[in-house]
C-alpha cells in the first residue's frame, strides 16, 4: 500500500480539473492505497517572498495552510498535481503553491512518483506542454523522483463540462495503476 497525495489546484467550484484529480483518488482507492484529497480551494497560500529563511530553518516565515500540506508531500510515495491550464501554463496557485514548499529542499522526502492532470479549454497537443515543463522544473530538484505521466483533457471550459468525457475513466485507470 502506497500513500498517495492528489492535490487539486482550482478553486472553480465544479472544476474539471477536479473532477479529474477525483476519479484519479478513486482509482487508488480502489487500488488498496491510502488516499489523501488535499484542494486548494479555501485554503491560505501566501506568495513567496524570497528571503530564503526557509533554507536555514527549514520552516517558512509565513503561517498558513501551506506546512500542513508539506508535511503530507513529503511523507507521501505519490503525488497527483491537478491543475486547469491558464494561458498555456499552470495555475497561479499550484504555481504560489510549489514556491512556497520550498522549504522541503534540503528535507528527506518520501515521493517517488509524480502524476500530473491537466484540463484545458484549448485541445491542442502543445497545450499543457508549459504546465508540465512547469511541474517538471519542481520535479528537478528532487532527483530520487520521476514524472510518471501526464493526463490532458482539452475542449473543456465551463463548469462539469468534462462529465462523460472518457478522460474520467482514463484518470480513475491511472490511479488504479499507482
Amino acid at each position: 500500500m502506497k500513500k498517495v497525495v492528489v492535490i487539486s489546484t482550482s478553486l472553480r467550484p465544479g472544476s474539471n480539473s477536479n473532477a479529474l484529480a477525483e476519479r484519479f483518488a478513486e482509482g487508488a482507492k480502489a487500488a488498496g492505497h491510502e488516499v489523501e484529497f488535499i484542494s486548494l480551494r479555501g485554503k491560505e497560500i501566501k506568495f513567496c517572498i524570497g528571503c530564503l529563511s526557509c533554507q536555514k530553518t527549514g520552516e517558512c516565515v509565513f503561517k498558513d495552510d501551506v506546512p500542513a500540506i508539506m508535511d503530507k508531500v513529503l511523507n507521501a510515495n505519490v503525488i497527483c498535481w491537478t491543475t486547469p491550464i491558464y494561458y498555456y501554463e499552470m495555475s497561479g496557485q499550484m504555481k504560489t503553491l510549489i514556491d512556497r514548499m520550498n522549504a522541503m529542499y534540503p528535507k528527506d522526502y518520501k515521493f517517488r512518483d509524480i502524476y500530473l492532470l491537466t484540463t484545458a479549454a484549448e485541445d491542442e497537443e502543445h497545450t499543457p506542454k508549459r504546465a508540465e515543463s512547469g511541474l517538471q522544473g519542481w520535479i528537478d530538484c528532487y532527483e530520487k523522483a520521476t514524472l510518471k505521466s501526464h493526463l490532458f483533457c482539452g475542449g473543456v471550459n465551463d463548469p462539469r463540462e468534462i462529465s462523460g468525457n472518457t478522460k474520467l475513466e482514463e484518470a480513475y485507470e491511472l490511479g488504479k495503476s499507482v
